[in-house]
């Protein structure tokens, strides 16, 4: 399948599942969730959805695990959007920690930062 088609497929399937998570799941474990990217195999048979979630580590967990239990609902409701396709990929939900990651490497530039500020450098005026 071209490589455009699939980005298609994925960017459709990661609009779906954003608001059935949004709009439709009624579980009340499931926190803020949203679907940061979708990656379909080329044979249409597996979907990675990567999935950001906010809160503790523990609301995340229990997001998650609220999330994996909902996975055939998903699925079912991808199917019913995407009426025109063969296949509807097996969803595999993974936390998209990029964000927790990138909050982190802020913090530590900031703090590299500050410690600049409060002991500079110095320079060899000898060179």
């Amino acid at each position: 399948m071209a490589k455009q088609r699939l980005q298609q497929v994925a960017d459709t399937m990661q609009r779906i599942l954003g608001e059935v998570i949004q709009t439709e799941l009624k579980d009340p474990r499931v926190g803020f969730a949203s679907v940061t990217n979708v990656e379909v195999s080329a044979d249409l048979q597996h979907a990675k959805v990567y999935i950001s979630i906010m809160g503790t580590p523990e609301e995340r967990a229990t997001t998650m695990a609220a999330l994996q239990r909902a996975r055939g609902f998903l699925r079912k409701r991808v199917a019913e959007e995407m009426r025109h396709m063969r296949f509807i990929p097996e969803l595999h939900l993974i936390e998209d920690t990029s964000i927790d990651y990138s909050l982190h490497i802020n913090d530590v530039i900031r703090q590299i930062q500050h410690e600049r500020m409060v002991n500079p450098p110095r320079i060899d005026d000898e060179q």
